[in-house]
């Protein structure tokens, strides 16, 4: 049915607005990724002492990176509920929201446990798990649109998933050897 002005119909509104929305799950993966990646090796190569100390210090207190990320957060939020935001200021809101979450769960061990140091494994697992999640919100087909070999592609991903944990719990053996040297060059790292 189309409206009374010769528009398109409210389903094709629903499908550009679909559309548009996989668009731009896309960009904050993409960005999500590289953000993270970028604040990684960042930060190992100013703890080697490769690159100068980069790092905010404020009254002696270094100033962590998810700090950044929750600012962020908090300000494309706000931005959101009380802007109008044209298609393209959504594109910066995906970009500077994906740059937040990344900088924020970069660091989820230090702020799931209040401290610790920076190569925990629990921020490693919250990166797999929200790249994962944003992974399907840019790939996957509406659950309104799946059909029967959706479901099973879905039931192979899984299985396939599952396969690669088992195996990631072969590779905790090596981390285990490796976390301790990270540990140490973290230590020596400029303070």
């Amino acid at each position: 049915m189309t409206d009374p002005e010769g528009g398109s119909t409210a389903a094709a509104r629903d499908e550009e607005g679909s559309a548009a929305g996989r668009r731009r799950a896309r960009l904050v993966l993409f960005t999500f990724l590289l953000t993270f990646v970028a604040a990684r090796i960042t930060t190992f190569l100013i703890m080697a002492r490769r690159i100068p100390d980069l790092y905010l210090r404020l009254g002696g207190t270094h100033v962590h990176h998810l700090n950044y990320g929750i600012f962020l957060l908090a300000a494309v939020g706000a931005y959101l509920l009380f802007g109008h935001p044209s298609t393209r200021a959504l594109e910066l809101a995906a970009v500077s929201y994906a740059i937040g979450l990344a900088l924020t769960f970069d660091e989820f061990g230090m702020w799931l446990h209040l401290g610790g140091n920076y190569w925990q494994r629990a921020s490693f697992d919250a990166i797999s798990v929200l790249a994962a999640l944003l992974g399907l919100m840019a790939f996957a087909p509406p659950l309104r649109l799946w059909r029967p070999r959706h479901f099973t592609t879905a039931v192979i991903t899984a299985g396939v998933a599952t396969l690669f944990y088992l195996m990631l719990a072969e590779s905790f053996r090596f981390a285990a050897r490796v976390e301790p040297r990270l540990e140490r060059l973290e230590q020596n790292a400029p303070r």
